[in-house]
């Protein structure tokens, strides 16, 4: 399963953190399930989230509520990748004693990177950071390997999975039909539509001209 170590793509450590519309940085990692490229996940949805480390309390619970939901991830075209810098062997044998103690295999692949190469390319940690715990970061990419959205919390708080399949429903709704989601939109709710400004779409469209509902279109 581990599988000899991929030739390293050149991560640069000292850039920019990346922003939402950027390319989303390359790697080659040893991860729970074999090598993997990045890049060689084109033409997918792709949800790459770092942990702060293996074998703590609230990485746990989203990893077991993650690998719950991995098949609803995967209806939607869309890879997990989990990552942080603990060590594969760290990996493996966390991922084995979650499913020792709550009968649940995580199925997606886990990257190691003890050298903080890619924590340090996506701003999960600071250059000069000295602890090297990342923040609970995650990154939705899309087919393109363009970076669409991006979500940070701190250790001590747990992310949301349905907020995350939510995420990645409305994102691939937008681009289906060039519309926009509003708050709290779940799928088959009403979408909105751009505002049009011009004096024609203000009078057509009467005082709420900058907020027009539209019914959603199914998948």
């Amino acid at each position: 399963m581990t599988g000899p170590s991929p030739a390293p793509l050149p991560v640069p450590q000292e850039s920019a953190t990346p922003r939402i519309g950027d390319a989303a940085p390359d790697f080659s990692a040893r991860t729970t399930r074999g090598p993997l490229t990045l890049s060689d996940l084109r033409g997918q949805w792709v949800l790459l989230f770092s942990h702060p480390a293996d074998f703590t309390p609230v990485c746990t619970s989203e990893f077991i509520a993650l690998a719950k939901a991995n098949d609803q991830f995967v209806s939607l075209n869309c890879r997990l990748v989990g990552l942080s810098i603990d060590s594969l062997p760290s990996h493996l044998a966390w991922l084995e004693a979650i499913h020792t103690s709550f009968g649940v295999r995580v199925p997606f692949p886990v990257v190691e990177d003890p050298s903080m190469a890619i924590a340090r390319a996506y701003g999960m940690l600071d250059a000069s950071a000295e602890s090297s715990a990342t923040i609970r970061g995650v990154y939705a990419i899309d087919p393109e390997g363009i970076i669409r959205a991006m979500t940070w919390y701190p250790a001590s708080v747990g992310r949301s999975v349905s907020e995350l399949l939510r995420l990645i429903q409305a994102l691939q709704q937008v681009d289906r039909d060039g519309v926009l989601t509003p708050e709290g939109w779940l799928p088959g709710d009403d979408i909105v539509v751009p505002a049009e400004l011009t004096e024609d779409a203000v009078t057509a469209t009467g005082l709420a001209w900058f907020l027009q509902y539209a019914r959603c279109t199914p998948a």
